[in-house]
């Protein structure tokens, strides 16, 4: 679990800011337009395009760059995204879920990133799925956010240093999140995660060429997220 968290820490931190910047408006415009292309285009009625939009708000999108991308939904009828999972391994037989928003099927994510890709299950065994939803710190007071979380549903709050994280089955995040709304008005991101059942010890020297690793594959057009089982924690 921390490890989930320091690894979310360690991505934003690294790299250079406006490439990171724009490489993460592009990755929330995609799943802006395919989730008001598969469902209402009012984000009151569409909880995955209201989410999508939370989310771009959170990463300081432009609200042109919010209306482009859903207008594009309507344009590109002919192009359809599909969400895809790959499984595999890292370096030091790390287990890696990447999760893609593509229209291109043959993608060699894995290989070109020097792992190796598994079948579907190979990797995932070693995860939970969770639904968990991001506040910042600035929304709500650590007592409010625990008895909230409690009245609403959720399984567990976890406080990290800026945010709270509130999580709870995969099947009930919508309805978690609904109630949350009541009081709350401002998310960082409100997304099904993979989270690691064990996390897996890399040595020091070897540290680094696995953080290039799961970049590599972050830095890809497609994928929208990468799961794993690295323990940053103990380095």
């Amino acid at each position: 679990m921390s490890g989930h968290s320091k690894w979310a820490s360690i991505k934003h931190s690294k790299g250079k800011a406006d490439k990171q910047r724009s490489k993460i408006f592009s990755k929330l415009s995609k799943e802006i337009s395919v989730a008001a292309k598969l469902g209402d285009k009012d984000p009151d009625m569409n909880p995955r395009l209201r989410s999508a939009i939370q989310a771009a708000r959170s990463a300081n999108m432009p609200k042109d760059n919010i209306e482009r991308a859903i207008d594009k939904s309507s344009v590109n009828t002919e192009t359809n995204f599909e969400n895809l999972r790959y499984e595999g391994f890292g370096p030091d037989k790390i287990a890696v879920i990447v999760e893609a928003l593509t229209d291109n099927k043959n993608r060699t994510i894995f290989q070109k990133s020097g792992g190796n890709l598994g079948t579907q299950g190979s990797a995932s065994h070693n995860f939970n799925q969770l639904g968990i939803i991001k506040i910042d710190k600035k929304e709500i007071s650590e007592e409010q956010i625990f008895e909230l979380a409690i009245e609403s549903g959720a399984d567990e709050c976890i406080t990290n240093d800026n945010s709270y994280e509130i999580q709870c089955s995969m099947s009930e995040i919508y309805n978690v999140k609904k109630n949350l709304e009541k009081i709350i008005a401002n998310f960082i991101s409100t997304e099904i995660e993979w989270i690691p059942l064990n996390n897996v010890d890399v040595k020091k020297d070897r540290l680094e060429g696995a953080i290039e690793f799961l970049e590599t594959l972050e830095e890809d057009d497609d994928v929208q997220n990468v799961y794993s089982n690295i323990n940053l924690e103990s380095n």
